[in-house]
């Protein structure tokens, strides 16, 4: 595994009445993430890439246990934090690396635009360059979701409550905070990240009598149920 940090992360189906117990448990054990409002809620736009053969879809709907995908990334209406990640799964477990970019550059990228890439100092920028024209990758699908999110620090755990997914294949509109997708995934995914350990405190916070873990992609699943817009 090369050294590289993994995370265990385990993903439930839920309903509204699941959301409820979920977070009045966790509203006494955990912190609301700091990054949202004073829930901890806060909108995810993602871009993700795959290539003329869709292998980054196909490889999750096929289960091979070691792959990697490309995405951007940037929260509610701030187009000055966008990030490149690149999220790797090895045997049940994740990695992810990410690298900044700005507005001007991902307008480029989302034109075909890709000399920035190669001629960055940073690794992720080239990697992603290299495998853009080695791979034919090209952005390929957007997901919005809302998200309320906790964490703990003992184990580095991470909850994670989404809500309202909505995707579409628009990608020139990614950089369009007003843009809507379409409503395709109606259930609620609770995703328990976490380092080395669940404390057992946060085991207890989020059991879900009757959810089982499953293996979901909120890109997967935007790509193979029903029609864009």
């Amino acid at each position: 595994m090369h050294n590289r940090k993994y995370r265990h992360e385990l993903k439930h189906p839920i309903n509204e009445f699941d959301v409820i117990g979920l977070i009045t448990r966790l509203s006494h054990v955990a912190k609301p993430d700091s990054h949202g409002d004073s829930e901890g809620t806060y909108q995810v736009r993602t871009l993700y890439f795959d290539n003329l053969y869709d292998k980054a879809l196909m490889e999750k709907v096929n289960g091979v246990p070691s792959r990697e995908k490309f995405r951007i990334r940037y929260y509610g209406e701030d187009l000055s934090l966008i990030k490149l990640e690149k999220k790797s799964k090895y045997r049940g477990l994740c990695h992810k690396t990410s690298a900044p970019l700005t507005q001007d550059q991902c307008q480029n990228l989302l034109k075909g635009n890709l000399d920035f890439l190669m001629e960055s100092s940073m690794d992720l920028h080239r990697e992603l360059y290299a495998k853009m024209r080695s791979q034919q990758l090209t952005p390929k699908s957007i997901v919005d979701y809302t998200r309320r999110a906790f964490t703990y620090s003992a184990g580095n755990v991470r909850i994670t409550i989404d809500r309202n997914i909505r995707g579409s294949d628009q990608v020139q509109k990614f950089l369009d905070p007003t843009f809507n997708g379409k409503a395709i995934i109606h259930d609620i995914i609770l995703e328990v990240k976490y380092d080395h350990f669940l404390p057992h405190i946060m085991a207890s916070a989020t059991q879900m009598p009757n959810r089982q873990a499953v293996a979901f992609s909120k890109y997967a699943t935007c790509r193979t149920k029903g029609e864009y817009i």
